[in-house]
């Protein structure tokens, strides 16, 4: 209990500076953010009118003790788009975004776990070798680039999968694929090195001693004690998968946070812009704080820490 009251504390300053850059964003773009929003021809009377809606009218302190008061129950404002409260965009829009992410965390998981496991057990032969070509192979290839290249093949050549909705768990399959491709090979990677780090070990041997078979050597033993920097790529991966839906999500016209996020950019709804970089960037932080409580379940010594 002391461990996961000490970590909650650990990340209220984070938040709490997440909360002031997001806040300083709208304060950080070259210009008047007003007449950015409605150009060169808005008549002086709509400018005071939407400077006044923003609270740009006001001096600095009172508009950050405003944009907090506003938080603290839950208001992030309004759009300038759609008129609709920003808590209410960023509600409808995150269940696709969040199931986006966990498809392809398992996807990931899926294919990359294995894939080092395998790696590590047959560590100098081909097989090892075919496995970390792949890795690098996949690493390198950026998701703007895989993506369109699955929807050329997968999509129009072959007809076999669609590519834009999210209508059924086909829609699903190659936004997945595209996100979980380099984070398998992450993933791979540093599971292989975790295993042959521990590769040596005399439980290992006793394992052996004792009649267990390699599949449970390998996958219970070692894996069970190589799971801490697997947990770490995890957890900073899966905040890079949140960010990263922006481009997927608009590549395959995924109605997620991405999508919303791409849209205020281009029409310049700053309220909308700021409301999804602070939302992903809380939920970054609280993935960083689950990280540090699945440390303690994986290694009960770290909550002793």
């Amino acid at each position: 209990m002391t461990y996961l009251a000490r970590r909650l504390l650990t990340a209220l300053p984070v938040l709490f500076g997440v909360v002031t850059i997001t806040f300083l964003l709208i304060h950080f773009v070259p210009g008047d953010p007003v007449d950015i929003m409605l150009g060169d021809q808005a008549s002086a009377l709509d400018r005071q009118a939407l400077r006044a809606e923003l609270g740009l009218d006001r001096p600095l302190p009172a508009q950050y003790a405003r944009f907090w008061s506003g938080l603290l129950v839950f208001d992030l404002g309004r759009s300038m788009q759609s008129k609709r409260p920003i808590v209410e965009e960023i509600a409808e829009r995150f269940p696709a975004t969040a199931e986006l992410t966990f498809a392809a965390m398992l996807l990931a998981v899926a294919i990359g776990l294995p894939l080092g496991v395998l790696a590590a057990v047959r560590r100098r032969t081909w097989l090892d070798r075919a496995v970390l070509l792949w890795g690098w192979l996949a690493m390198s290839t950026p998701g703007f680039f895989l993506g369109p290249m699955l929807i050329l093949v997968f999509a129009i050549q072959l007809d076999l999968l669609p590519v834009s909705d999210r209508e059924g768990p086909e829609h699903l399959v190659l936004p997945a694929v595209t996100l979980a491709w380099s984070l398998s090979s992450v993933l791979m990677q540093t599971t292989r090195a975790a295993m042959i780090e521990v590769a040596s070990e005399d439980y290992l041997n006793t394992a052996r001693a004792k009649g267990a078979g390699p599949a449970r050597v390998w996958f219970k033993h070692a894996l069970g004690n190589a799971l801490m920097p697997i947990l770490t790529v995890l957890g900073l991966q899966f905040g890079a998968l949140l960010t990263g839906t922006v481009i997927i999500e608009t590549i395959y016209d995924w109605p997620g946070l991405g999508t919303l996020l791409f849209q205020g950019i281009q029409q310049r709804d700053y309220p909308l812009v700021q409301g999804c970089v602070l939302f992903i960037a809380c939920v970054y932080v609280l993935v960083n704080a689950l990280t540090d409580l699945a440390y303690a379940a994986a290694n009960p010594k770290v909550g002793l820490s």
